[in-house]
């Protein structure tokens, strides 16, 4: 692995773009194969009602998430260890609306797997985003291009068709449900968390946003490599059951004034110090002020909280050139 030591980060020694791989016995391998195979064809036929009739219809929310629940329970997806910042077990009636994320609010999602969109959209009912680290703006998308863009390559830069439009415009336009954010732009294998784009800055100065960060037990059902269809349908459908981890901050506002949301004033040297290195622009886009940048930041920071990680220095490019090394050795097949 010395060869991929530049993929490393420097300070940590976190490798966040090497596929997981868990140990397996060969004794168990026919139950396993039994279990994909008896899985496989039922998760196609509920995705494809799914996505090519369910959603059009006018099923409304209750539904939508009823749907996705049998495709997330299909391959065992079924216990979800559920914590809040700020609320403890069995009190989440009380403080349902202002804890969690809500219609007019920014959820700020770690990116690891496709399983990520798909459990946020049973959830939350969301509208999902793409952003990408060159620019403040943000490309609106499907539950399904959500979905299909954990396997898909990094993208420093947005397509040129793309339609890109400020958070602003999508809360006014989609009022009564919240917005999906996937600052780190790709995905990881979930052992760090990557320098943000700068799309959540372009929220109101009052709008919530809340860090989520998911985590599966086991881990290798992550996408870190882009393509990797069958790895991942094969670990996802051949185990009996799989966990979600879900941690949810408190609400970060980007407001200076916000001492509620912990933004509290700080000397301009404590932040450049603290977030230059992490939370530049690794593409040379827009400056960040210093409030921009504290904002970032504090998302940043409670993700990693939640996620019991540490921040990298790796970015997008740093991905592009670690899949190019990873493919040249193993393969375009490989995954």
């Amino acid at each position: 692995m010395e060869k991929y030591s530049q993929y490393r980060d420097r300070g940590s020694g976190i490798a966040p773009f090497f596929p997981i791989s868990t140990p397996s016995s060969y004794l168990s391998l026919p139950f396993h194969t039994f279990l994909f195979l008896i899985r496989l064809p039922i998760l196609i036929s509920f995705s494809l009602s799914y996505f090519l009739f369910l959603q059009w219809l006018p099923i409304g929310p209750l539904g939508r998430k009823a749907s996705l629940w049998l495709i997330l329970g299909t391959p065992g997806v079924w216990w979800i260890d559920l914590q809040i910042d700020g609320v403890k077990k069995g009190s989440l009636a009380k403080h349902h609306l202002p804890r969690l994320p809500h219609p007019s609010s920014i959820i700020a999602c770690s990116f690891t797997s496709p399983l990520d969109a798909l459990y946020l959209a049973a959830i939350f009912d969301p509208i999902f985003t793409a952003s990408y680290p060159s620019t403040r703006l943000v490309q609106r998308i499907s539950l399904l291009h959500a979905i299909l863009r954990a396997f898909s390559s990094p993208q420093p830069h947005p397509p040129r068709n793309a339609s890109l439009v400020p958070l602003t415009s999508l809360l006014k336009q989609y009022a009564n449900q919240p917005i999906v954010v996937f600052p780190e732009c790709t995905t990881t294998n979930g052992r760090g968390i990557l320098p943000f784009a700068p799309s959540l800055l372009t929220v109101g100065a009052n709008t919530k946003i809340f860090p989520i960060s998911l985590r599966y037990t086991a881990p290798d059902i992550t996408t870190p490599i882009p393509h990797t269809y069958l790895s991942l349908l094969w670990n996802l459908l051949s185990k009996p059951t799989h966990c979600i981890r879900v941690r949810i901050a408190e609400s970060v506002v980007q407001n200076p004034r916000a001492s509620a949301a912990g933004l509290h004033d700080e000397s301009r040297e404590e932040r450049a110090s603290s977030s230059d290195t992490l939370l530049g622009s690794e593409e040379g886009g827009e400056s960040m002020t210093a409030g921009e940048r504290r904002v970032l930041d504090r998302v940043a920071e409670a993700l990693a909280r939640l996620g019991r990680v540490k921040r990298v220095g790796l970015g997008v490019r740093d991905k592009e050139g670690f899949v190019r090394a990873w493919r040249k050795e193993k393969g375009w097949w490989w995954g």
